[in-house]
């Protein structure tokens, strides 16, 4: 394809005007710079002055470069002897919504025309526009690749992350997993101008680089992926202060350097196809991702197409990797749908939509491997719960491989089945649950189920059937309270034994049975009502006073010639007729009267039933 060029003015330069290009890209301090415009104008369009201006207002980047480029020309004018202008009316609303358009290029272009001076330019379409109009063009090409960045300088082959903040020491996380350490690269502390200057070049560098993009841009955050460091910089008001965070894959390994059992190898290459990939921050989950999807290119000659915010993963060419289109993974889905590829690598899943997308591709029949943040290697899967129904979870997610220190620390098998989950007994309280096995061992760990109206996740150990019961038995708690606020509940044998206020028993029982037929069904256990204190008749509440040499239990008159069966909490102590007064009186010194003493003072409950 024939390459144009726009023929370049030999005139001298005594008038320009600027288009945003030339200033973001630095070549009109350049051209100050190299005396060319010595006695000259410079003649600023308001409408570029709005534009950066409404770039910086929304955080970006390239806003703050251009009005940092502006302020160094007029520092430089005065001893240059450039005079400095600024014409027409900054751009409205509409203006800024048609910029892409060409609104903006036609309206430098009407401003370098009516003041006959020369347009500079680095926007090639543009300086093409405007010699087709008989307007003087000084055209720079972008600025070439740049060899070295500076913070590729404080970068050493061991060389994790950098940490660069204003008005802090500049640190580096250096070494391999499992053995990083935090180092200072110098005593002084880093100037707001240095990071100013850091980050210009990184956002130069982004502009003319075929592997530089920016992967998201807000108000005072921005993310840029630049070969193979992902830049993410912060400003106010977003962060207190400036601030550059550069991370970089540390190594780059193939499968074979992970030291895999046969075992699993044949299920990655087999059977695998739902696999989470999880483990703590830095911990090496995408180093070996990038291997997994490596493996399945080149071994299984399977097509490969990645989802990256941002695009980092360290794989080969014949790799595709796509960003969220339009801002979101759903509509990238929808594209690598029709693409149709053999395996997908999702690379960060995070969001509730993040597990909805993974969730459909796999359940459309495309492998999926996921990225996922996790402290435990149960923890990927405990965050599938609620987001996708529990049978479908193994449907989603066969396999769970856990990452730490770069090593392979434990992998999951899931499955699901039906039957009784351990530690109860009954049969009919079998239900369909999901089995998170050790891969290597077959060995259960975790079962998944619902019980009551919840999914669980319940440990499967030694101590797994006083787990089960702990769990039944606070279910079963919140369910009853209603009834008796002060219930009490046994499990044993996959039976929960319930002791409740005798006046309670009528109406947790229910007509026929069916408010305990309906527990039971809901919490999936058997349930046995008892008492909590085991006597005939109707629990009466009394007061307890003393006088002289008595202890006094009144009942009120109406209860006058009843006889009453008192109690310490479920021990019987004695029975006795109230008098006609409403009162029972006993001797503090007899036997009776010490055992109604010891309780009231051991704030044992005494009951009375008639």
């Amino acid at each position: 394809m024939k390459k144009y060029r726009p023929k370049q003015t030999d005139k001298k330069l005594v008038k320009v005007v600027p288009d945003t290009s030339a200033i973001i890209n630095g070549k009109l301090t350049e051209l100050v710079k190299s005396g060319e415009l010595d006695n000259g104008e410079i003649i600023f369009p308001e409408i570029v002055i709005g534009e950066l201006q409404a770039q910086a207002s929304k955080g970006r980047e390239i806003g703050f470069v251009g009005l940092e480029e502006i302020r160094t020309i007029r520092e430089l004018s005065a001893e240059k002897n450039i005079k400095l202008r600024f014409v027409g009316e900054r751009p409205s609303y509409e203006d800024i919504l048609l910029a892409r358009s060409g609104r903006i290029d036609a309206l430098i272009q009407d401003v370098a025309k009516k003041e006959g001076a020369v347009l500079v330019t680095s926007d090639l379409p543009q300086a093409l526009v405007a010699e087709a109009e008989g307007i003087e063009v000084r055209y720079f090409e972008s600025t070439p690749e740049i060899a070295k960045l500076k913070i590729e300088e404080m970068i050493t082959p061991d060389t994790v992350s950098l940490h660069l903040k204003e008005g802090t020491v500049p640190m580096a996380k250096r070494g391999k997993p499992g053995e990083i350490k935090l180092v200072k690269l110098r005593e002084e502390p880093m100037s707001r101008e240095e990071i100013e200057d850091i980050v210009r070049e990184i956002m130069d560098a982004v502009r003319v680089e075929e592997t530089g993009f920016v992967e998201y841009g807000e108000q005072g955050a921005t993310v840029v992926q630049l070969r193979e460091l992902r830049i993410a910089i912060a400003r106010p008001p977003f962060s207190e202060a400036m601030e550059v965070t550069v991370v970089r894959p540390a190594v780059k390994l193939t499968l074979d350097d992970y030291r895999l059992s046969d075992k699993l190898k044949k299920r990655l290459a087999e059977k695998a196809e739902g696999i989470l990939v999880a483990g703590p921050p830095g911990s090496g989950k995408s180093t070996f991702t990038a291997s997994l999807a490596e493996f399945y290119m080149r071994e299984k000659q399977a097509i490969v197409k990645t989802m990256e915010s941002p695009r980092d993963l360290q794989v080969p060419k014949e790799i595709t990797q796509y960003a969220p289109l339009g801002g979101s993974f759903v509509k990238t889905a929808d594209i690598l749908l029709l693409v149709r590829p053999d395996y997908s690598v999702f690379d960060e899943i995070r969001k509730p939509s993040d597990f909805s997308v993974f969730t459909e591709m796999r359940l459309a029949g495309i492998g999926m491997i996921g990225v996922i943040h996790a402290t435990e290697p149960i923890s990927a899967v405990q965050r599938f719960i609620g987001k996708v129904e529990l049978g479908m979870i193994p449907h989603v997610v066969d396999t769970v491989i856990f990452i730490k220190d770069g090593e392979i620390k434990k992998v999951y098998s899931l499955s699901l089945t039906v039957r009784v989950p351990h530690g109860m007994t009954d049969s009919d309280l079998a239900r369909p649950l999901v089995e998170v096995r050790d891969f290597e061992t077959g060995k259960i760990e975790y079962e998944i189920y619902t019980y009551g109206e919840e999914n669980v996740v319940v440990p499967v150990s030694e101590e797994r059937e006083d787990a089960v019961s702990r769990l039944a038995g606070e279910r079963i708690k919140q369910e009853i309270r209603r009834f008796d606020p002060s219930a009490e509940v046994e499990i044993s044998g996959g039976k929960a034994v319930i002791k409740v206020k005798n006046e309670a028993i009528p109406k947790l029982i229910g007509k026929q049975g069916k408010t305990v037929a309906s527990l039971e069904k809901k919490l999936g256990i058997s349930i046995e009502v008892v008492p909590s204190v085991r006597s005939l008749g109707r629990e009466v509440r009394f007061k307890i006073g003393e006088t002289g040499a008595y202890v006094v239990l009144d009942f009120g008159k109406k209860l006058s010639g009843k006889n009453v069966n008192i109690y310490s909490g479920e021990e019987y102590i004695f029975t006795a007729t109230v008098g006609r007064t409403g009162q029972i009186r006993v001797t503090k010194d007899s036997e009776l009267g010490k055992k109604l003493l010891a309780s009231i003072i051991g704030k044992k409950p005494l009951k009375a039933f008639v």
